[in-house]
């Protein structure tokens, strides 16, 4: 998972210290990963050429005894602007992916003077009956894997979704995704939809909303709901891209979001 030195943070709350992945040298950027686990990818690679790259873990993912002490949204935000000052970052660049995104959209909105500039990428957040976000949780894992994909079959995502060969391995990245689903559906289930709608007008960073023009699971009619609801937000859609551009469109999605950070 990690290309980079993984600090245990130890967080003023009653957490689990968090283990923020750190990798590169620059002005600092924040990335906030999605659902489905914590990540350090190559799309974070080619961040960290340029900026010093943080990536912490969600709350609950690495330990499911954190969502005790985590009773709302808002419990998460003040848990992620505790863990920013442990780590001594006062200003900097925010990008968040999926659930990720939602929580950096409501982080921005809620402390807007901490961050500079602000990436979405396919964030969750909004409800619109006529393009309902898909129920991911519930979902079987191959379904899911649909969902999150264009094209599941090719052979940046297979290799992506790749299980170690190790069967011990293998055990552990499957009870960590299973973690990371559970302490998300905290906060998600049964849509995911808390308010977000009524508290965007807030947000003063500049802001980027970076879409997989193909995404199956969270529709891209969101992206200009996201940029309706943010003063001056640009939307970019990548063709050939579901749910993780980054990933499927890595080349594309690092230089529109890496020009935009610049």
């Amino acid at each position: 998972m990690s290309n980079g030195t993984i600090a245990q943070v130890a967080h003023p709350g009653l957490f689990a210290a968090n283990p923020v992945i750190i990798r590169g040298t620059g002005t600092p950027v924040v990335y906030l990963h999605g659902p489905f686990g914590q990540e350090w990818s190559g799309f974070l690679d080619d961040i960290s050429e340029v900026h010093e790259v943080y990536a912490p873990a969600h709350p609950g993912s690495v330990d499911m005894s954190d969502l005790e002490h985590l009773d709302s949204l808002w419990d998460l935000i003040l848990y992620y602007d505790d863990l920013f000052r442990a780590l001594g970052l006062e200003r900097f660049d925010l990008i968040g992916h999926s659930f990720g995104g939602m929580v950096a959209a409501e982080y921005a909105a809620s402390f807007p003077d901490r961050v500079k500039k602000l990436v979405l990428i396919d964030a969750m957040g909004l409800w619109n009956d006529n393009h309902p976000v898909a129920d991911h949780l519930l979902a079987s894992s191959q379904a899911r894997i649909a969902m999150r994909f264009h094209d599941a079959q090719s052979d940046v995502v297979l290799d992506h979704l790749k299980a170690p060969e190790d069967p011990a391995a293998a055990q552990e990245a499957h009870i960590n995704q299973f973690m990371a689903l559970a302490s998300t559906s905290h906060f998600i289930h049964p849509i995911p939809e808390r308010g977000l709608h009524k508290r965007l007008r807030r947000i003063s960073a500049p802001t980027l909303v970076v879409w997989g023009a193909e995404d199956r699971l969270t529709p891209p009619a969101y992206a200009d709901e996201f940029a309706a609801l943010i003063g001056g937000a640009r939307v970019e859609l990548i063709k050939g891209a579901g749910h993780v551009p980054q990933l499927e469109r890595r080349e594309e999605a690092t230089g529109l979001i890496g020009d935009f950070l610049a």
